[in-house]
């Protein structure tokens, strides 16, 4: 890629468009899944569903890594950050992502030391800055993210920073797709595949997808012309009665993998036998914790944790549209109770929640068209 405007083209747009429309199936309608959140607000902000045939329908699926963290374990964290000599960093997004006891900022404002971060290194270099206090970084996100608490961790160990550890709440995409292929609430007819996942992981784990349950799956780069062209080789292998991994963020996505970021995160966690996902419920096998050899950097086996599960807001319906059975304007308290600003579930809070990318892009293009039914 030389230039992003070359993945923008309205002209390019309207022919993928006119292409994807010629290889629809008369009478045949057709759901796809854009498993990440980023693809999410890519499809809200550039208007693409416009763009789609009306037989055409975008799912949303659990990509989103802030949308998924239980409110339990909020509360544990908050409970970490209320510690004697504990300073709780966190990624911005995890900020307003309410628990049972309030958000990140609310514990905040009560008078627990929380800090907002980039990146884990910069808890490292907190913790190397106040060696008296306990520093714990709040690690979140799926395996794209999961690479840099590992090396991380692994400068800690080598800097022998004992004052440093990690609560490690970092999820894996793979277990959450089949949990959706297994659900009896959802049809699908194929998936536009996660990118920034894919960077890590490659495209192989995937597989499973076409060859046990017989879904396409087509790994996007995140500009508009990337999830139109990706939708496009669906439909081509669906026409061509194929189902099969295609990586169409070649660009990007190296099809095995990154080795050292595999190796890293094998060298210094482990796999959960079962981890709580908010809206989804237990998972087998679906996160990440710290490895033995490094249980001296793991929150949660320095502080007693309360551990106690909390039951998401009867009024939220985050859980349907994570799974993609309701669109974020089906939710009965979208827009309404539950806004950017005074958020009930966690996909109204995080950058790739599909309630925030609908409430800031998708509703104006649905008001559009009312005011055109209305006409």
């Amino acid at each position: 890629m030389r230039f992003v405007d070359e993945y923008r083209d309205a002209g390019m747009a309207r022919a993928l468009a006119a292409e994807i429309a010629a290889r629809c199936e008369p009478g045949r309608r057709y759901t796809f899944m854009e498993v990440c959140g980023g693809h999410t607000h890519t499809i809200y902000k550039h208007g693409l569903e416009d763009y789609l045939p009306e037989t055409v329908t975008l799912a949303h699926g659990p990509g989103c890594p802030v949308c998924v963290i239980p409110m339990g374990r909020v509360d544990d964290a908050v409970h970490i950050a209320e510690q004697p000599g504990v300073i709780l960093t966190s990624f911005g997004d995890m900020m307003r992502v309410p628990g049972g006891r309030g958000s990140f900022f609310d514990a905040k404002a009560a008078g627990a030391d929380i800090r907002m971060v980039y990146s884990p290194l910069d808890a490292l270099k907190i913790a190397r800055a106040n060696p008296d206090r306990r520093v714990v970084f709040m690690a979140i996100g799926f395996e794209t993210t999961a690479p840099s608490t590992a090396m991380t961790v692994l400068r800690a160990a080598a800097e022998g920073l004992d004052n440093f550890s990690v609560f490690c709440s970092h999820v894996l995409i793979i277990p959450a797709i089949k949990a959706i292929l297994d659900s009896p609430d959802m049809r699908l007819d194929g998936f536009i595949g996660p990118g920034h996942v894919s960077t890590v992981i490659g495209c192989e784990p995937y597989e499973f997808i076409a060859r046990e349950y017989g879904k396409p799956l087509v790994v996007a780069g995140f500009e508009p012309l990337d999830i139109l062209q990706s939708i496009h080789l669906l439909l081509g292998q669906l026409a061509g009665g194929r189902a099969e991994v295609e990586n169409q963020y070649a660009r990007v996505v190296p099809w095995h993998g990154n080795r050292v970021a595999l190796e890293a995160i094998g060298k210094v966690m482990r796999l959960r036998p079962h981890f709580e996902w908010r809206g989804l419920g237990f998972i087998a096998d679906s996160a990440l914790g710290m490895a033995d050899e490094y249980a001296a950097f793991d929150a949660e086996r320095i502080f007693d944790l309360p551990g106690i599960r909390v039951a998401d807001p009867k009024a939220c319906q985050c859980g349907e549209v994570l799974k993609g059975v309701l669109k974020p304007w089906e939710c009965k308290v979208f827009g309404t109770a539950c806004t950017p600003e005074t958020p009930i579930g966690t996909c109204m809070v995080s950058s790739e929640g599909a309630c925030a990318a609908y409430y800031d892009f998708g509703r104006f293009s649905r008001e559009r068209v009312r005011e055109a039914t209305r006409s």
